[in-house]
């Protein structure tokens, strides 16, 4: 089998169940390439990355146009090209995401909980704090109370800050204080947090990416294109799973949890792609001012103790 009978297959495997959205995809490619490499690109190179994904030049249009309206890219013309680059909020919602899809471990736990109470946010924002608090890990105790191990301050912060909430949310920090306790938290985490659900995903994540795994191990060269195109779906297939994840400790997690595999087999494959991706994004693709600058830093962070 061919390299490129590889990205075919994988294809084919992801959309045997569902369809892949030119939307989502846009934004996975801007998240993992785009951004770190300047966060600009002509759209005709982003129609040439996105063709082998089965996302034709009418999809990329339509995308990132709906993204344009959405407030995540803007769009410069020069002469007769037009450059698509993140929006400061685009950028502020990236890097939040990047902070979980990217973290090499999950951090130690001491029992320690942030809680959220919604009670006293107004009923027109609520739906979409919602959704802010479950992509950064937050499960859902009650329809008004959210829970996190070890929540990251920061992009909590972030958040209430940019939906103007600070003054309309309560948080509070708990503890679990008993030993006794720990079975009923892993009912309470398995009923309320729909562990059973992401262990499938998980499951089905690493029966299709872990035989390419395999095969890329055994190579001596991958295709630039390629790399590119599979870390592509990698993170787009990982990162959907994921931001529905809510971080829980392995202490409140089934033994045997696919979750932590899932991000093992990640970490890895990502390692592995990373040189031919990076290749391809400096010399395939374009932003105003020529290919794609390098990569910044913290590029470099992604998936490493130290990130």
């Amino acid at each position: 089998m061919t390299q490129r009978d590889m990205v075919n297959k994988l294809l084919a495997e992801i959309t045997r169940t569902r369809s892949l959205r030119g939307t989502s995809l846009v934004i996975t490619v801007f998240g993992d390439s785009i951004s770190p490499h300047g966060g600009s690109i002509w759209l005709g190179s982003l129609i040439e990355a996105m063709a082998p994904l089965g996302i034709n030049e009418r999809l990329v249009r339509t995308s990132v146009y709906r993204l344009v309206q959405e407030g995540w890219l803007d769009v410069t013309r020069i002469g007769r090209r037009s450059y698509y680059n993140l929006t400061e909020a685009g950028k502020r919602q990236f890097e939040k995401a990047d902070r979980r899809i990217y973290s090499a471990e999950r951090p130690d736990w001491d029992g320690e909980w942030t809680l959220v109470f919604l009670a006293t946010v107004p009923a027109e924002k609520k739906d979409e704090l919602r959704n802010n608090l479950h992509w950064q890990g937050f499960g859902q105790l009650a329809p008004d109370l959210f829970a996190h191990p070890k929540s990251n301050e920061q992009s909590l912060d972030e958040t209430l800050q940019e939906m103007s909430l600070f003054e309309d949310v309560i948080i509070m920090n708990a503890a679990t204080k008993h030993v006794t306790s720990a079975r009923a938290m892993k009912q309470l985490a398995q009923t309320r947090w729909g562990l059973d659900v992401l262990e499938q995903e998980y499951s089905r994540f690493l029966a299709v990416f872990r035989p390419i795994l395999q095969s890329m191990e055994k190579m001596d060269s991958i295709d630039p294109a390629v790399s590119f195109q599979l870390r592509t779906l990698l993170i787009h297939e990982y990162r959907r799973i994921l931001l529905k994840d809510t971080d829980l400790p392995a202490e409140l997690l089934p033994s045997g949890w696919a979750g932590l595999s899932a991000q093992h087999l990640t970490a890895n494959l990502y390692h592995i792609l990373g040189p031919g991706a990076e290749e391809y994004l400096q010399t395939r693709l374009e932003a105003a001012e020529g290919f794609l600058p390098k990569a910044r830093p913290s590029y470099h962070r992604r998936f490493r103790d130290d990130s």
